[in-house]
């Protein structure tokens, strides 16, 4: 799949986001490496913190499906430049191996970074102290 059909996918699902407090609808394609295409929304509510970003909705959606490695996610929003993850999008997307992130808005404007990119020395299991078990 091109990163313009990945694109596409997450501009057609981003119709389907509930922004009915902030009114900025995000979609999101997330490519697995089997091939399969997992798609996410934000999904807002009254109370704010409840609600999910679509990268993560992606990812989730994802998860529940048994993927675990990812080749692409685009996520695509309504907004004068290309939209970046949030912050915990952002720790979400680095537990998981992912190649590249697509980041784009409705008007045609493209970047192309890495994980890496979005959350240089990123928190990760790596730093969990090792549990010891006791039997």
């Amino acid at each position: 799949m091109t990163d313009n059909e990945l694109i596409a996918h997450a501009a057609d699902v981003r119709r389907h986001a509930y922004a009915p407090y902030s009114g900025f609808a995000v979609g999101a394609a997330l490519l697995g490496r089997s091939g399969e295409v997992y798609a996410g929304v934000n999904v807002e509510n009254a109370s704010y913190p409840v609600g999910i970003c679509a990268e993560r909705a992606a990812v989730a959606a994802a998860v529940a499906a048994g993927e675990r490695t990812f080749e692409a996610l685009a996520v695509v929003a309504d907004s004068p430049d290309v939209c970046p993850p949030c912050g915990m999008c952002r720790q979400m997307l680095m537990e998981f191996p992912i190649t590249r992130i697509i980041l784009a808005n409705t008007a045609g404007k493209q970047r192309v970074l890495t994980p890496a990119d979005l959350l240089p020395l990123a928190f990760g299991a790596a730093a969990l102290p090792l549990k010891e078990t006791s039997e």
